[in-house]
């Protein structure tokens, strides 16, 4: 069976001098898209999780850049490159683990570096910033494409977060494999973890799967366990953030549990993710930093008190899943079986230059 491939999101645009982002924190309720026209509030709403996802993060910085840039050649004042150095920095500091946004201010001050005035930096930096946003989708449909090749036919999958196109520039690392493997009839239904705090699994993911007629399913994440023991799961399937030098990968929160779970049952388990998710400086997961989010986060939901007044809470936004617990690491320039440090810099060696 061969249905057609689902790709209809997009979250990220940019239009005559305005990023528009479609705002995660509303859905599924609202489908509204936030415009954009200075780099402040661009980190603002990547550090406020209008955007979230490692990829979608990095794009979305990238064209904070632009902005950046813009507001530079408006003011005429001082140096240029100074007032967009000053913005990236501030971009930078939005959001701590994902290794993608440090990956693609690198590639824009590479940019700009080579360029002599603001009017420059301008063009330069907006047709790297849509490049990147071109070569995010291309790299998701080829990463979609190989991982599902590794899915046998005829059993569900499960999801952690989300890793669809709202994580991404489209498609989607995990969720890209999920539709992939879907339209070739490889995939049966998919289970979502629901994802708390932010609940990314309830309403991003299942939104997204929605809309794309994909048959889906929520759980709590503690009916993980006995799903995996039920047979029902062939492949366990998440993204990255940050992936180290060996291979262990920082995720979602839960990740962490859901592969020694998975590893438990049998169940195989796979890593989505671009190889600019991998940071080879980044010598294990030990040295993967890990953001502390608000106690509230935990304590209400959407604004309403939950907890019992006086309790504190413990909200780190992601886990650290050890090599070893990976069955493959699934990139857009091939698959990782069982990784490790040796296989990870094999791969790194075959990378076009």
């Amino acid at each position: 069976m061969n249905l057609p491939l689902p790709d209809t999101i997009r979250p990220i645009r940019f239009r005559d001098g305005t990023l528009y982002l479609l705002d995660q924190r509303r859905l599924p309720v609202e489908a509204r898209e936030n415009a954009y026209t200075d780099p402040q509030a661009v980190a603002a709403a990547i550090r406020d999780m209008v955007v979230r996802g490692a990829p979608a993060i990095g794009i979305t910085a990238a064209f904070g850049v632009v902005l950046a840039c813009a507001a530079a050649r408006r003011q005429q004042e001082g140096s240029w490159r100074a007032q967009v150095d000053v913005a990236m920095a501030e971009l930078a500091a939005s959001r701590p683990t994902a290794v993608n946004l440090f990956w693609a201010l690198d590639r824009m001050r590479r940019i700009l570096d080579a360029c002599a005035s603001a009017d420059q930096a301008c063009a330069a930096s907006l047709a790297a910033a849509q490049a990147m946003l071109d070569e995010d989708i291309a790299a998701n449909r080829r990463m979609g494409a190989l991982g599902a090749a590794l899915i046998a036919p005829g059993r569900a999958v499960l999801t952690h977060c989300n890793t669809g196109s709202l994580a991404t520039g489209g498609f989607g690392t995990a969720l890209g494999v999920i539709r992939s493997a879907w339209a070739g009839g490889r995939v049966t239904e998919v289970f979502a973890d629901e994802t708390r705090p932010w609940l990314q699994g309830a309403r991003l993911t299942a939104w997204e799967l929605v809309q794309d007629k994909i048959p889906v399913r929520l759980l709590c994440e503690g009916a993980a366990a006995s799903l995996l023991r039920s047979g029902e799961v062939g492949w366990v399937i998440v993204g990255a953030d940050r992936i180290a030098a060996n291979g262990d990968t920082a995720n979602k929160i839960g990740t962490y549990g859901l592969a020694i779970l998975a590893r438990e049952h049998g169940v195989d388990f796979m890593v989505a993710a671009p190889v600019s998710t991998i940071d080879f400086a980044t010598d294990d997961g030990a040295a993967i930093p890990i953001e502390t989010r608000p106690e509230s986060e935990v304590l209400e939901l959407a604004g309403q008190p939950v907890a019992a007044r006086g309790a504190r809470a413990w909200n780190p936004a992601f886990d650290v899943t050890p090599a070893g617990l990976i069955t493959a690491i699934v990139t857009e320039h091939g698959v990782v079986r069982h990784p490790d440090r040796e296989s990870l810099t094999a791969l790194r060696r075959a990378l076009p230059r």
